[in-house]
């Protein structure tokens, strides 16, 4: 886990996705590794934006981000994504900082937690819950957009590909985290506590008719059939 950062800095990123009309992504790299992380951005109906998984983007990305709405709730997604967190709201000193009341202790080590993901204000298009079954250490944001409902996850599901040299090899091997959609031994080790309890909640959120696309907060999109692609993910690493 890299150390929370103190002052704007801004690492490898590439250009914002715009997904859809309410919907932005940003896939950047993190100070060290072959880790991609993600960050997302919702705008509200009211123009307020939620950033979920917070990176310092460079001076032209992050006017264009300001110019699309005002940031003002920051997600931090579970105690280990703390990177940037810090340096949003010093950026952005009204913003509202919620997490997963689980991961309270260990976001407030670096910056104030006005909440958890209960205490969302709610919007009819974008709802905030925390995962069964995971002691309160993750959530999952749902987002309505004209095209159908997105999921973003944090560290309950990987995407990310296979790498090279010992680290792909640990990445791959050992924490179980490459080669496609995966619940990672990472993941199943540190943060499940009650598979039966955290299996029926993923599958009540990919059970719908109008699921378009998963996010995770690390690597790729979900989007060839999202619900059956997290059904064989789950199969292969908790049955």
């Amino acid at each position: 886990m890299a150390k929370a950062l103190e002052a704007w800095t801004v690492y490898p990123h590439n250009p914002i996705e715009k997904i859809t009309e309410n919907l932005w992504r940003v896939e950047g790299s993190l100070p060290k590794g072959p880790l991609r992380r993600v960050m997302t951005c919702v705008r509200l109906n009211d123009g307020r934006v939620v950033i979920h998984n917070a990176i310092a983007l460079h001076a032209d990305a992050m006017a264009k981000l300001e110019a699309w709405g005002r940031p003002s709730f920051l997600l931090v997604p579970n105690g280990y994504h703390r990177l940037d967190a810090k340096l949003f709201k010093q950026r952005y000193p009204s913003m509202v900082v919620l997490c997963p009341k689980g991961a309270t202790a260990r976001v407030a080590q670096v910056v104030a937690v006005d909440g958890g993901y209960e205490d969302f204000p709610g919007d009819p298009n974008v709802s905030l819950s925390t995962l069964s079954g995971v002691g309160e250490q993750e959530g999952v944001m749902k987002i309505l957009s004209s095209d159908g409902l997105t999921l973003v996850f944090n560290d309950a599901l990987f995407n990310m590909p296979h790498g090279d040299g010992l680290l792909g090899w640990i990445l791959r091997h050992v924490t179980q985290s490459s080669g496609g959609p995966k619940v990672s031994r990472i993941f199943r080790t540190f943060m499940l506590k009650d598979k039966a309890a955290f299996l029926h909640h993923m599958e009540e959120l990919i059970a719908v008719d109008n699921l378009r696309r998963i996010l995770v907060s690390h690597h790729h999109m979900i989007q060839e059939n999202p619900a059956e692609t997290v059904r064989e993910a789950l199969r292969t690493a908790l049955s």
